[in-house]
């Protein structure tokens, strides 16, 4: 993805998110069966474990700590290559570029807008850290 000046942060931030995450491991973990719930805030819902202990689905864990890793090292691995690919190089890689396009741009089409965070790794000056 060649940088400029028509192609904005939120744009780029947008399509990296859908390449390095969106299609990654993250989309094993959000398929299968979703829970209905009829108080819209999952309070009514539970999870039976094989000890026979009802847990509150808003206390369930959802990954374990395997499932976290793999997550992770993929998150890793295709950020690195995105920017190996993308901005630190010398943008001449036209056939990543169009994957790019036709991957990860019909993914973002409908996503919100990204906010920047001021705080983020850093609290803002002034502010009170949590």
């Amino acid at each position: 993805m060649k940088p400029n000046p028509d192609k904005s942060t939120s744009d780029f931030s947008k399509i990296m998110t859908a390449a390095c995450v969106r299609r990654g491991f993250l989309e094993k973990l959000h398929s299968g069966i979703t829970p209905v719930t009829k108080t819209g805030d999952y309070s009514d819902v539970k999870v039976i474990d094989a000890e026979g202990r009802e847990i509150p689905w808003n206390q369930v864990s959802r990954i374990n700590q395997g499932e976290m890793k793999t997550l992770i090292t993929g998150i890793v691995d295709r950020i690195h290559t995105f920017l190996s690919r993308t901005f630190l190089c010398s943008f001449s890689d036209q056939d990543f570029n169009r994957a790019l396009e036709k991957s990860a741009l019909p993914w973002t089409k409908n996503w919100d807008e990204p906010k920047y965070l001021p705080d983020f790794l850093m609290p803002v000056k002034g502010s009170i850290e949590k």
